[in-house]
This record gives structure tokens, C-alpha cells and sequence, in this order.
């Protein structure tokens, strides 16, 4: 792993006040060398080792809590999970951007630069999240 990498991953783990473990450090540098988000079975698949899948459960399911990581919706039943930018907190997700599925390669990521549109909700909803997942094909596919 890149010291650039373990610095920044041992950094995030202990301003999220969590102990710097061997699986936790792998999942985050999977993050980071991935173009996009990631599925449970992503984990087992790339990291090398053998994890169970209940530690990589957890180990998503903490960082979600903490703010370190963000789900994203998809059209089935399966979950994505992206790295969150500095503005999450724990318990916290302020991850307001719209997210695009490429239809060519299946990689799904975020994009920073584009805000959720507005939503005006009538008299007496309250809005508590909106998530956009944009389709097509993506700029390395076309």
C-alpha cells in the first residue's frame, strides 16, 4: 500500500475514533484504489484474503455509522457503498450528489460536482433524504 494511502487511512480510522485494524485498513484501501463504489461481494473478491462475510458486514455497517462511508441505491436489491468527502460526520451522511451508473461497465460512482435537484415537497412532509442514481455510459465506455 501507498504511504500516501496508509497515511491517510489511519488518519481517517482515528478521527473516526476506531482502532486501526488489519480488515479495516484493507476495506478503506479498496476504497481508495477503486474507481467507484463497491458491493459486499466486491470486498470478498478483491481483498485477497479471505474475510468473512459478516466482518466485511460489520466493518461497512461501522464505517456507515461513523460517516466514513455512504450507501448507494441501485435497481435491484443490492447495495453499493462509496467513500464519503470530508462533510460527514458520524451518524451524519451529507453526501447531496447525484450518482451515475454506467450501463456498459456497471461501475457506479459519484459525481461531486452535480447537486441533487431541489425538491419542494407539499405541506406537511418533511424531507429527510433524496437519493438520485443517473444511468448510461460513462466517459472510458463511449
Amino acid at each position: 500500500m501507498a504511504a500516501k494511502h496508509k497515511e491517510l487511512i489511519v488518519q481517517l480510522l482515528r478521527s473516526s475514533n476506531l482502532s486501526i485494524t488489519d480488515t479495516r485498513v484493507k476495506i478503506l484501501e479498496l476504497f481508495l484504489k477503486s474507481n467507484g463504489a463497491l458491493e459486499h461481494a466486491d470486498f470478498e473478491k478483491l481483498s485477497g484474503k479471505s474475510f468473512d462475510r459478516v466482518t466485511i458486514y460489520r466493518t461497512l455497517q461501522t464505517f456507515l455509522d461513523k460517516g466514513i462511508v455512504h450507501k448507494i441505491p441501485t435497481t435491484d436489491t443490492s447495495v453499493r457503498y462509496a467513500i464519503c468527502r470530508s462533510e460527514c460526520k458520524e451518524h451524519e451522511h451529507h453526501d447531496h450528489h447525484v450518482h451515475f451508473r454506467c450501463e456498459e461497465c456497471g461501475n457506479t460512482s459519484c459525481l461531486e460536482e452535480t447537486d441533487v435537484p431541489v425538491i419542494s415537497l407539499p405541506k406537511g412532509y418533511a424531507l429527510h433524504n433524496v437519493e438520485v442514481v443517473v444511468s448510461g455510459v460513462c466517459k472510458e465506455c463511449k
